[in-house]
């Protein structure tokens, strides 16, 4: 791993929550000298850092310390943390997750997105690397939306609040994780108006997911489950080109 020294020069404005108080992030990893790098950069951002060393160690605090993000290992020496995920979303948090693995597979990175988890990291990585990942998840997530002027959209019957991080389609209410929040709120932002997938990558993930646009394909797939289930679709295929939210009818 490059552990580079984090200088002033590399920091971006600090988050904080709307209350002024501190950030909460879980680091999860059983190689003690990386939780403890990873937990002194975090810490120098100013965020209030908690770690565990194994799965089942991962889930208690989760549940004690309430993070607002989780950096996760996939390889741990008891549960993996694909299965922390879903011990974690079973609790009903939506916390944004960002995977670490060794693993460098487009499978892997798929099966960490089915999972809920919102981004992934490779091993050897960068403190800035995964720092900037965390600002970018903790920014699409309830800390940071507040900050729109204008919070509530609505195309259609499909509404869209950026202050409670609610989503409803004709009064019945959607749950998104934070990912898929932010993709809707990305369409919900351009209406009629066709989106590739390269603008969909650098606007939701902030970076080019290793060129694999797969991964837009499969959260386009479950929007259209949660958003258009059951109704008439508002999310399309512009076949070639990208997608294109409209309001129905």
């Amino acid at each position: 791993m490059n552990s580079g020294p984090v200088t002033a020069s590399h920091r971006a404005p600090q988050i904080a929550k709307g209350d002024g108080s501190m950030v909460r992030v879980l680091v999860v990893d059983d190689e003690h000298a990386l939780t403890e790098l990873l937990k002194m950069a975090l810490r120098y951002e100013g965020w209030d850092v908690r770690t565990a060393a194994d799965g089942l160690g991962a889930v208690k605090v989760a549940r004690e310390f309430r993070p607002d993000a989780i950096v996760l290992d996939i390889m741990l020496p008891d549960i993996d943390g694909l299965e922390v995920l879903q011990r974690v979303r079973a609790d009903g948090a939506e916390t944004p997750v960002l995977f670490l693995t060794a693993k460098d597979s487009l499978d892997d990175r798929i099966a960490g997105l089915t999972a809920g988890g919102d981004d992934y990291v490779t091993k050897p990585f960068s403190l800035e690397e995964v720092v900037a990942r965390l600002r970018g998840l903790i920014r699409r997530s309830t800390l940071t939306l507040a900050q729109a002027k204008d919070p509530v959209l609505t195309v259609g019957d499909l509404g869209l609040n950026e202050d409670s991080y609610e989503v409803e389609r004709a009064g019945t209410p959607i749950e998104l994780t934070a990912t898929e929040f932010e993709l809707l709120r990305f369409l919900m932002r351009n209406p009629r108006r066709v989106l590739s997938k390269a603008q969909i990558l650098d606007r939701v993930w902030s970076y080019d997911f290793g060129g694999k646009e797969t991964v837009v394909e499969l959260y386009i797939s479950y929007l259209r489950k949660k958003v258009d289930a059951g109704r008439e679709p508002m999310i399309h295929t512009v076949r070639g080109a990208g997608y294109m939210l409209k309001a129905a009818g």
